[in-house]
C-alpha cells in the first residue's frame, strides 16, 4: 500500500535524531529573528535618522566591529559547549533587539544596542554550522547544512510575515517589531538549552588556526566579506532611498526569498555533495557579476516602471545567493589537516571577513556619494570576477584521504 508523502515525512520525522530536532527548532526561532531585523533595519535607519549613504556607510563600523572579534568570543568562551553557546548568542541578539525596540530612537543608545545584537548574531555563526557539522553523516554535511538553511528561511517567512503585517497596519511602529524579535529569540535560547551540552570542544582555547593548507578558504572569506557587505548595506538602500519602498515591500521580498530558500537550499546542499564546491563557488561569483551590474545600471535601461521590479529580482538573487556560503564550510571541512580545525578556523573565517566588512562599507558611502551608485556596484562586481577567479583554485581531497570524524560527532539516521 502506497503511503502519502505526508505519512512518509512524519516517519522521518519520527526516526531522526531527537537532537537534529531541537537544533532545527532553535534554527527555526533565530530564521524569525532574522526575517524581522533584515526586513525592517533599514527603514528603521532612514525613517528614524534620515541618514545619507555615507552616514548609513560609517554606521557599519561599530555594527560589525563584534563580528570582527567573533574569534576572540568564541575563544573567551571556550568553557561552553557548542549548543550553550548558541544559547547565548542568541539570548545576545535578543538583548538587541529589545534595545532597540526600546530606546533605538536615540543615536547612541542604538548604536550599543546594534552592537549587542551583532556580538550576539556573529557568535551564533560558528556556533550552528559546528552543530550542523556535528550532526552529520560523512559525505552528507552538504545534505545537513542545505536543511539547516532551508529551516532557517522557512522561519524567515513567520518574520517579514510580522513586518509585513503591522508595518502595513501601523507604518512606523518599529518598536513593536523588533520586541517581537526579541521574543522569537528568547524562544531560540530557550530550546538551544534543550539540547545535550555535549564535550567541550577546547580547541576554542586557540581559536587563531594559521595553515598554508588554509589559504584559499581564507582568501575566499576575505572576499566574501567585501562582497556581502556591499549588498547587506546598499542594496536595500537603493530600494528605501532612490525608489522610497517601504519596509512592507522588504518584508514581502523577504518571504518570496524564504519560500524559493526552502525549495532551493537542500538542493544545493546535495549539488555540492554532487559536484564538488569548485563549480558552486565560481557559478556564485559569475551570478554576482549580473546582479551587481542590475543594482548599478538596472535604471538606466529603457524599462520604465518595471526598473523596480528588476531591482527587487537583483534583491532576490542576491540573497538567495547567500545560500552557497555553505560549499565554503564544507570545503574547509574536506580540507581540515585536523578535525579539532574546524571549528576554529570558522570563528577565524568569521573575523576574517569582517576585517574587510568594516572598511568596504564607509568607502562605499563615500563613493556613492562623491560619484553615484552604480560606481559602488561596479566596484563590486570587479569583487565577484574576483572571488571566481579564486574559486577556480579549489580543490577537495578524496574521501578516503579525508581525516576521520572525533568520537563526538553524533550519527544520525538519513
Amino acid at each position: 500500500m502506497l503511503r502519502s508523502p505526508l505519512g512518509r515525512a512524519i516517519e522521518r520525522v519520527r526516526a531522526a535524531d531527537p537532537q537534529l530536532l531541537i537544533f532545527l527548532g532553535a534554527i527555526a526561532c533565530v530564521g524569525a529573528t532574522a526575517g524581522v531585523f533584515h526586513s525592517t533595519i533599514n527603514n528603521f535607519l532612514s525613517d528614524t535618522f534620515d541618514m545619507g549613504p555615507q552616514t548609513r556607510g560609517r554606521l557599519e563600523f561599530p555594527r560589525e566591529l563584534p563580528g570582527f572579534l567573533a574569534a576572540a568570543f568564541w575563544a573567551g568562551l571556550f568553557f561552553l559547549s557548542a549548543s550553550r553557546l548558541g544559547a547565548v548568542a542568541s539570548a545576545g541578539v535578543a538583548a538587541g533587539m529589545l534595545g532597540l525596540g526600546l530606546v533605538g530612537r536615540h543615536y547612541s543608545p542604538m548604536i550599543a544596542a546594534l552592537m549587542v545584537w551583532s556580538a550576539g548574531s556573529h557568535l551564533a555563526q560558528p556556533a550552528s554550522s559546528t552543530l550542523a557539522l556535528q550532526l552529520a553523516r560523512a559525505g552528507e554535511r552538504g545534505r545537513r547544512l542545505g536543511q539547516v538553511g532551508a529551516t532557517r528561511r522557512l522561519a524567515t517567512i513567520l518574520g517579514c510575515a510580522v513586518v509585513w503585517i503591522v508595518t502595513e497596519h501601523w507604518p512606523g511602529a518599529y518598536s513593536a517589531v523588533f520586541i517581537a524579535g526579541a521574543v522569537f529569540a528568547l524562544a531560540g535560547s530557550a530550546v538551544y538549552l534543550r539540547m545535550r551540552s555535549e564535550p567541550v570542544d577546547r580547541t576554542r582555547q586557540r581559536p587563531l588556526v594559521f595553515r598554508r593548507r588554509y589559504g584559499l578558504y581564507y582568501l575566499l572569506s576575505v572576499l566574501f566579506g567585501a562582497r556581502k557587505q556591499v549588498f547587506l548595506t546598499f542594496g536595500p538602500w537603493v530600494l528605501v532611498r532612490i525608489f522610497q519602498q517601504p519596509a512592507s515591500t522588504l518584508a514581502k521580498l523577504g518571504m518570496i526569498n524564504a519560500v524559493i530558500g526552502v525549495l532551493l537550499q537542500p538542493q544545493i546542499g546535495k549539488l555540492i555533495d554532487r559536484v564538488g564546491e569548485r563549480i558552486i563557488l565560481v557559478g556564485e561569483g559569475l551570478a554576482l557579476i549580473l546582479v551587481c551590474l542590475g543594482y548599478g545600471y538596472g535604471d538606466r535601461l529603457p524599462l520604465g516602471d518595471w526598473t523596480l521590479y528588476l531591482i527587487c529580482l537583483c534583491y532576490v538573487c542576491d540573497e538567495l545567493l547567500f545560500s552557497v556560503g555553505m560549499a565554503r564550510t564544507t570545503y574547509l571541512d574536506k580540507i581540515a589537516l585536523k578535525r579539532e580545525d574546524v571549528t576554529p578556523s570558522l570563528a577565524l573565517s568569521v573575523t576574517l571577513d569582517h576585517a574587510v566588512s568594516m572598511s568596504i562599507p564607509t568607502l562605499g558611502g563615500y563613493v556613492w556619494a562623491r560619484f553615484s551608485a552604480a560606481t559602488v556596484f561596479l566596484g563590486a562586481a570587479g569583487l565577484a570576477f574576483i572571488y571566481a577567479c579564486a574559486a577556480c583554485f579549489v580543490r577537495t581531497p578524496p574521501t578516503e584521504a579525508r581525516p576521520a570524524a572525533t568520537a563526538v560527532t553524533p550519527q544520525v539516521p538519513k
